[in-house]
């Protein structure tokens, strides 16, 4: 398994001849968005910062879209869907306004025999108890920590160590949060790296481990 971070909260996962795409940023994001072509892609929440499919689209390449809770099975790859709540500015008439707690979903992904838990937009650690019970035995845990609508630093590394992840990679940062995310982990020495490249035999040894990924 391959991992590459397009920024914001945007991943691209490739196994094989598959494809995910985490959360694409939309061209009408004040972000930059990146094209790549993908199987499935991901929407944690309805957002111009994550809700840009069109970009994991292709030529004749469409991706099969999930963007709500519920439970799914594409190309092999079986996908939990999960509620929780975001406090995500929202966008109405193109202008950024009050922060509004909306319905944030948590994907539990499993593929290769590893266990994704991609958190999205997720702005209060107090989840739905079915929403707690559906994330298990979670391998690769991805976290908000910049605060602004999102987990803070500080909430996002204790709720990650809580799920008890191997590997824990943080998203929806600047440098000033992703500091103090490496502070609270006490990894201040991590350097980013370029993209993870994984197997399940390479989990064995790593307990919260914190890999930050450095944006394509």
């Amino acid at each position: 398994m391959i991992i590459t971070y397009q920024g914001v909260q945007s991943f691209k996962v490739q196994f094989g001849d598959t494809v995910l795409a985490f959360d694409p940023v939309s061209k009408a994001s004040k972000f930059k968005a990146s094209s790549f072509g993908a199987d499935i892609a991901l929407v944690s929440l309805n957002h111009p910062d994550m809700n840009g499919v069109e970009q994991a689209s292709r030529g004749e390449k469409k991706a099969f879209v999930i963007d709500g809770p519920g439970e799914y099975e594409i190309q092999g790859v079986f996908v939990k869907g999960l509620p929780s709540f975001s406090n995500y500015p929202s966008n109405t008439s193109g202008q950024v306004n009050s922060k509004k707690s909306r319905t944030n979903t948590i994907y539990a992904v499993n593929l290769e025999n590893m266990n994704l838990c991609f958190l999205g937009t997720l702005g209060d650690t107090e989840i739905p108890s079915n929403t707690k019970a559906g994330i298990d035995g979670v391998d690769i845990l991805f976290v908000p920590v910049g605060g602004d609508g999102v987990l803070d630093s500080s909430e996002a590394y204790k709720f990650a160590v809580s799920l008890e992840p191997s590997i824990i990679i943080p998203m929806h940062y600047d440098d000033k949060s992703l500091k103090a995310f490496l502070k609270e982990g006490g990894e201040e020495g991590v350097k980013p790296i370029e993209k993870l490249t994984i197997k399940k035999k390479d989990l064995e040894s790593k307990e919260g481990d914190i890999i930050v990924l450095s944006e394509n």
